[in-house]
């Protein structure tokens, strides 16, 4: 360690030598000596020198080396900062601008990923000052600080629950507001020269970082976060201050939520993404963030068919938060549309197709019971919305490509209600009805394997197509009026019953053998048990395993046997009743 004599010759060394004859290891003492100083806890001792009149060309040339050694006592020293801060806005305030704008980049690149967020809070306030100092390029580097700032920001997880963001661990958070604050007066150059005439290049640069900015906001953290109109929490307010953001820089809500599209741009970047415009329309029309400032000049169905491009996008998600936005949107889209108003025409759009098909995958496949009913909800809403012709599109279309019997077993359900609603006065059609129907009734009364179909996965669908079975020969009336319609009925009706009659003898005679097998197989195991306690020797035991090869237990097995020939019971005394029925209208009929 140098003694006093010898740092006052090398300061009166670096203050009489040219800024460009110093040398890379001036620079490197320089900081060396700065972080030696508060290692030691001389911080005031360095504000000192920095702010001595006599050594400002030396702060003005090597004081930005200084930069991250101050960030980071900061960062990670609670007492005695103020020292540290004072010479912090002294370097910012003395330094270039360009050279300190460097430093911070590269703080912001290099960031510990267990200090981001108090790195990323120390820093914003300095990092503004610095920008705003810029008399070239501002708009640039303000993107790039702001680009790295949001991908160090993007590390930290996003608080689910209202306590985990009043806790604030990861500071998350915090790091949105001071965002939020760090572009303000961005915001406010930009709103200033709102309808000038004169409009630079700079400005239009300026008003793209920002819009590139409350992009990125809206894809992360907003999307992944919870956000509730009736709870005004941190996320919430960064998301209110994104969506009044966008307006202020003269960004039309609209144009970004429906004609973005059809935008010729080459613009590529990540921050347009599809999930940041899917969580705008999420916050637009659910949360209604700033929904009183929205043109009413769309039409529900305009709105709904926009939104279905961003509904789409949420419900390809495997993310609870994404799903619950999602299916929120959908709702709120189809609030405002007339019960059976939607054109078939409409189904013949990607997004109609794409959504329905999404949404099949979350009634069937999520694990998680609160999101597949709000789904089935939303898919009976829409189903509401159909006109009649549209219904009978969409059924069939779903009839063959959910393979799920749970999802046509509530089709199939749907089919009858509306059959229920033809059958009114006044409200007869050929989709429900008439000829179209029989197509559609083709597709529910089979069986996708014909006689070797596993009714037990199958059995939600059939028992509901046996139900409308029974349904349509009861209200006969209507459709004997239509002599062939009747005829190719009767018909359909005739081989789906023998079809089903011989698949449930084939799967009753597999599961009473199976039964049967399995009855034996405890009974040679009880009797092996019995010898084994009577003898003093071992007994080895022959196990005969259940041909599924299945980790149930026999009593378990048993009981799921015996419940699959009760089933098959379940069948067999609905089409003796249908054929009853049948008998019982003949007869009526001589």
């Amino acid at each position: 360690m140098m003694n006093e004599d010898q740092l006052n010759d090398i300061i009166h060394t670096w203050r009489d030598t040219p800024e460009d004859e110093l040398k890379p290891e001036d620079y490197q003492h320089f900081q060396s000596l700065g972080s030696a100083c508060l290692t030691e806890g001389d911080g005031a001792q360095l504000l000192k020198f920095l702010q001595d009149e006599r050594n400002q060309g030396i702060v003005k040339s090597m004081g930005c080396v200084l930069m991250a050694p101050l960030i980071k006592e900061v960062v990670t020293k609670e007492k005695g900062l103020d020292h540290c801060q004072a010479a912090i806005t002294h370097l910012t305030q003395t330094c270039r601008p360009n050279e300190v704008l460097h430093s911070l980049l590269e703080l912001i690149e290099d960031i510990e990923p267990g200090a981001i967020s108090e790195t990323i809070l120390a820093l914003l306030p300095h990092l503004q000052t610095v920008l705003l100092r810029l008399e070239d390029r501002k708009a640039a580097c303000m993107g790039l600080a702001l680009s790295r700032l949001q991908k160090q920001v993007s590390r930290l997880p996003v608080p689910y629950t209202q306590q985990q963001e009043e806790v604030d661990e990861h500071g998350l958070c915090r790091c949105c507001n001071a965002l939020a604050a760090f572009t303000k007066p961005f915001i406010e150059e930009v709103t200033r020269k709102n309808g000038s005439d004169v409009s630079t290049s700079e400005d239009e640069e300026l008003r793209t970082e920002l819009l590139k900015f409350c992009m990125r906001s809206l894809r992360d953290p907003l999307l992944e976060a919870e956000l509730n109109r009736n709870r005004k929490s941190s996320l919430w307010l960064f998301a209110t201050e994104i969506m009044v953001t966008l307006p202020a820089i003269q960004e039309s809500l609209s144009e970004l939520l429906f004609f973005s599209s059809l935008k010729k741009s080459t613009q590529t970047d990540n921050s347009h993404s599809k999930e940041s415009r899917a969580c705008l329309a999420y916050l637009l029309f659910v949360q209604l963030i700033t929904m009183d400032s929205f043109p009413a000049v769309f039409s529900p169905v305009f709105v709904l068919q926009c939104n279905m491009v961003h509904i789409n996008q949420l419900l390809s998600s495997k993310k609870e938060a994404h799903l619950l936005k999602g299916l929120a949107l959908y709702a709120k889209s189809l609030e405002c549309v007339q019960d059976n108003s939607l054109p078939v025409s409409l189904l013949e759009l990607k997004s109609f197709y794409s959504v329905p098909q999404n949404l099949r995958k979350v009634l069937t496949d999520c694990p998680m019971k609160h999101l597949r009913e709000s789904g089935l909800q939303v898919f009976q809403i829409f189903i509401n919305k159909l006109d009649t012709e549209a219904k009978h599109k969409f059924f069939r279309c779903m009839l063959k490509t959910s393979n799920h019997a749970g999802v046509e077993s509530y089709i199939v359900k749907n089919i009858r209600s509306q059959v229920e609603f033809s059958m009114e006065p006044g409200n007869a059609n050929k989709w429900f009805l008439g000829e179209e129907f029989i197509s559609l009734l083709g597709l529910v009364l089979r069986l996708p394997e014909g006689a070797d179909t596993d009714l037990l996965t199958s059995m939600d669908a059939i028992m509901e197509s046996l139900n409308l079975l029974r349904y349509l020969l009861i209200r006969d009336e209507e459709l004997r009026s239509r002599t062939d319609v009747w005829e190719e009925l009767c018909q359909i009706k005739d081989e789906y019953l023998k079809m089903l009659r011989v698949c449930i003898s084939i799967s009753r005679a597999y599961y009473s053998s199976e039964l049967k097998t399995l009855r034996e197989d405890q009974k040679l195991k009880a009797k092996e048990a019995r010898d084994a306690a009577r003898s003093t020797r071992v007994v080895k035991s022959i196990r005969v395993k259940h041909a599924s090869g299945s980790n149930m237990s026999p009593e378990v097995q048993q009981q799921v046997l015996q419940s699959a020939l009760v089933t098959f019971d379940l069948m067999e005394s609905l089409i003796v009743r249908i054929e009853e029925i049948t008998e019982e209208k003949l007869k009526i009929l001589k």
